[in-house]
């Protein structure tokens, strides 16, 4: 894909022309419009060589980068483009679902670097996990991490804080349903060592020691320190993470010229380097680039039916994120408790009564029915905040936690009913 600006003798005069054209449009000053405004979850690694590719480009142009996790960035521009934000760039195919369905996007704008949607692709990424390349041996798919020897060894992030676990979570809710979905993660507690505060946190406690595995996304284990591993879960599951120009940008010359830096052939290339670490979502750079690219992601680019439903994690992602919440993430220490206990009681209590309980710890107690309403009832507008919620939303919240809380009441009981019957 060639430039959106013109050669380099007339760079300047175009960029000029094109900024006073857009004050006088919008209202907007020529300095504030030769500002350009980033808002990404991608760490420095992932946007410093693109900022300088598109400063390189266009000297005189003045970009700024912040960088905000993904549910926070949805979240804010979900409530309107205050800030005048020229790019939206994540990970998170459903987040740009979302923004899409409230009209967040330059739609037809004219930039010929990205669909009339207003976004598009940029790269593909799979889900896996990392862990120390001198610790212990890796597990090879994911029911390995169910394993007791991974007990107190595992960290992941909640999907309420952080893009990539939210499609953690949602590939096991889309291959394997909904009530087996959630019996995997609420079965993985019993191995939990944290839920941390954002994804960044996955791979830093992996590099300190506190935990040897981390869920996450493959770039971040990618653009971490050398002593780091990662492994695809098999089967792989690809997102197309993107970038889109915002409605309302302060700058769509220049976001458009930046989307055009980060897709077009030099730009996918610059994806290989090993600081970024990203698959380049054009199919001729990625048969050019060979063994740079993992033969597990070779494979999930062949593979039709394991496509991730980025609509159908939209359409849900509120409800998605708020049990995960307030079943695991708020939870976790008490059902760590409670695994401990049943742990006590399953070489001398009946195996049919533990069975019963370790079924009930991996129930959850909401079904997807429930999840459709809300749906229905526009609840998926919101991601993250639980302040200020409309009284219908909360008192779901409500019933979802009473019922949970009830759930894990219940099956205190029954433990404590087979500790006192084995007692002397």
């Amino acid at each position: 894909m060639g430039s959106f600006w013109p050669g380099r003798a007339h760079r300047k005069a175009a960029l000029a022309v094109c900024i006073y054209g857009l004050g006088l449009l919008v209202g907007i000053t020529p300095a504030r419009a030769e500002v350009l405004r980033i808002l990404t979850s991608m760490p420095p690694a992932m946007t410093d060589p693109y900022v300088a590719r598109i400063k390189a480009q266009i000297p005189e142009l003045d970009v700024l980068v912040l960088n905000k996790n993904t549910v926070s960035a949805v979240e804010e521009l979900l409530r309107g483009n205050d800030r005048a934000f020229d790019i939206f760039w994540a990970s998170a195919p459903e987040s740009f679902e979302l923004l899409a369905r409230r009209g967040r996007f330059a739609h037809e704008s004219g930039c010929t670097a990205i669909p009339a949607e207003g976004y598009g692709p940029f790269a593909l990424s799979s889900i896996g996990w990392t862990l120390r390349r001198d610790g212990p041996r890796a597990p090879q798919d994911w029911d390995d991490l169910l394993a007791p020897q991974w007990r107190g060894q595992i960290g992941m992030a909640p999907p309420s804080r952080s893009g990539t676990a939210h499609m953690t979570v949602e590939r096991f809710l889309q291959v394997r349903g909904w009530n087996d979905g959630w019996r995997y993660f609420l079965a993985l507690t019993e191995n939990l060592a944290t839920i941390t505060s954002r994804s960044f946190g996955v791979t830093d406690g992996i590099r300190s020691g506190r935990f040897d595995i981390g869920l996450t996304i493959d770039f971040l284990a990618g653009t971490a320190e050398p002593e780091l591993q990662f492994h695809y879960g098999t089967p792989a599951i690809l997102f197309p993470a993107q970038i889109g120009l915002l409605a309302g940008a302060g700058n769509p010359l220049g976001g458009c010229a930046f989307i055009a830096a980060v897709t077009d052939d030099a730009g996918q290339r610059l994806l290989l380097q090993p600081g970024i670490g990203r698959i380049p979502i054009s199919p001729r750079v990625r048969e050019a680039a060979g063994d740079l690219i993992p033969p597990e992601i070779r494979a999930a680019v062949r593979s039709q039916w394991l496509r991730y439903n980025a609509g159908l994690a939209s359409e849900r992602y509120w409800a998605v994120n708020v049990i995960f919440d307030l079943a695991i993430t708020d939870r976790l220490d008490r059902r760590r408790a409670l695994w401990t206990r049943l742990h006590a009681l399953e070489s001398r209590a009946p195996a049919a009564e533990t069975a019963a309980i370790r079924r009930a710890m991996q129930s959850i107690p909401i079904s997807e029915l429930e999840v459709r309403t809300a749906g229905d009832t526009s609840f998926a507008n919101r991601v993250m905040e639980l302040t200020d919620l409309p009284t219908p939303q909360r008192d779901l919240v409500r019933a979802w936690q009473a019922r949970i809380d009830r759930q894990l009441a219940e099956i205190e009981l029954a433990l404590s009913g087979l500790e006192q019957r084995g007692r002397p």
